[in-house]
């Protein structure tokens, strides 16, 4: 088996990271919400000031997952890295990939010294909650998700 690498994302590689993000919509079942296209997952990621970072695992050519992550700011903590998203093609989950992945994210955040990773898990997906398990984190059950479409916005 080739070895697995872990890799910054290049500008040639968002097709890929598009089709991966469709499947994690997919398995989401959001399939339909997807407004994500290549050329914005270039511009805005590889821009004067980029918007996201990018990991991927992959074996050779192959791309088999990959971490989304940027920065926020916590009044209460200071600055986050925040995973938008982490996901593993489904032919390659429970190999460690997914681990591998996450821990670059936090190392990245740790030379960086940022002291928290923050994520959101969907409340269905047990084989996901399972694995942030492992990190001891801290589940935030009092907060509410909102997003303000800004189309639909009324001031």
């Amino acid at each position: 088996m080739d070895k697995l690498i872990i890799r910054k994302a290049e500008r040639t590689d968002m097709p890929a990271v598009l089709r991966l993000i469709k499947e994690l919509a997919h398995y989401e079942k959001c399939e339909d919400q997807v407004r994500m296209t290549e050329d914005r997952l270039v511009s805005d990621g590889f821009g004067i000031s980029p918007a996201f970072h990018c990991l991927l695992a992959c074996r050779e050519e192959e791309v088999l997952g990959f971490c989304l992550s940027w920065y926020r700011y916590s009044t209460w903590r200071g600055r986050l890295l925040y995973v938008e998203d982490l996901y593993i093609r489904e032919a390659f989950r429970r190999q460690g990939i997914g681990r591998k992945l996450l821990e670059a994210v936090m190392e990245q955040a740790r030379e960086e010294g940022i002291s928290h990773v923050h994520l959101q898990v969907l409340d269905w997906n047990e084989p996901a909650i399972r694995f942030y398990r492992k990190y001891n984190p801290e589940f935030d059950q009092g907060w509410i998700n909102v997003l303000i479409p800004l189309e639909k916005a009324v001031s």
